[in-house]
């Protein structure tokens, strides 16, 4: 068995820098795929959930979808800025839902108790 030589930066063979991981390539086609071939499943499956619950899982799509932002956002009053998600077709009680837990997270860091 040939013994690969360290490239002199820790590296023992291996992709070169920028080379696409297939593996990776391959499963995020397949779930991309698959969720494609099911959304009205997916759709039915979200309005048969409770609302918190539908809100949970809403929230972790959400992190593959929108952007976190690197910077703290302020608002100004002599701007008024776009939506970054159109909550428009979300049901009242989930936007409720939504509401309360941004208060309770709110009122957490004002207590100092939130660790981000």
């Amino acid at each position: 068995m040939a013994r690969q030589k360290n490239d002199g930066k820790g590296r023992m063979g291996g992709r070169k820098k920028g080379t696409p991981n297939k593996v990776t390539g391959t499963v995020k086609e397949w779930l991309a795929d698959l969720i494609d071939r099911n959304r009205e499943q997916i759709e039915e499956d979200l309005r048969q959930l409770e609302p918190r619950e539908r809100l949970a899982v809403l929230e972790k799509f959400m992190q593959y979808i929108v952007p976190k932002p690197k910077t703290e956002l302020s608002v100004t009053s002599d701007r008024q800025q776009e939506p970054i998600i159109d909550l428009s077709m979300v049901p009242d009680d989930v936007i409720c839902e939504m509401a309360d837990r941004l208060l309770d997270y709110r009122d957490k860091a004002l207590r100092g108790e939130c660790s981000d």
